[in-house]
């Protein structure tokens, strides 16, 4: 059982926290789980767009490092999508009211914060993939602030 809410492990607030809880996770994977509900992103059905799933997957990504920060005693900080290479989905929308899971594993992370993820979200008749390039910061407050003029 994981002991966090998904709340604790995102840097994210309110609406945009997308992610229902985070199923398991190890040291190179996390499982995590959503069912679509109306909100900031739906459409006007409830459900999501098909292009919601890299978002999906980002978080599950953030959350990966929420859990990691959290069992080493560390503070959740932000990270960066840089990119999404090959997406696909065999659907349009995600409808309200069906459960998605998401895999993220891992595949490459060097030193600097630089790092790809192998994604893979299912639902009822529903698959979409992608691998996601992140970039987390060893300060991330310095990526934030305002240039001096």
């Amino acid at each position: 059982m994981i002991p966090w809410p998904i709340a604790d492990l995102l840097p994210h607030a309110g609406e945009m926290i997308l992610l229902d809880e985070v199923l398991a996770f190890d040291d190179d994977a996390i499982h995590t789980r959503l069912r679509v509900r109306p909100g900031l992103l739906s459409d006007e059905t409830g459900g999501l767009p098909a292009w919601v799933g890299v978002e999906l997957m980002a978080q599950s990504v953030a959350a990966f490092a929420g859990c990691h920060a959290r069992q080493a005693g560390l503070p959740v900080e932000l990270g960066f999508l840089l990119g999404t290479r090959s997406f696909t989905c065999n659907v349009e929308r995600f409808p309200a009211g069906c459960e998605l899971r998401i895999h993220a594993s891992r595949s490459l992370q060097d030193d600097n914060g630089m790092g790809v993820f192998e994604c893979r979200l299912e639902g009822p008749d529903t698959l979409a993939q992608a691998r996601l390039n992140v970039f987390r910061p060893p300060q991330p407050d310095r990526y934030l602030e305002e240039p001096e003029a």
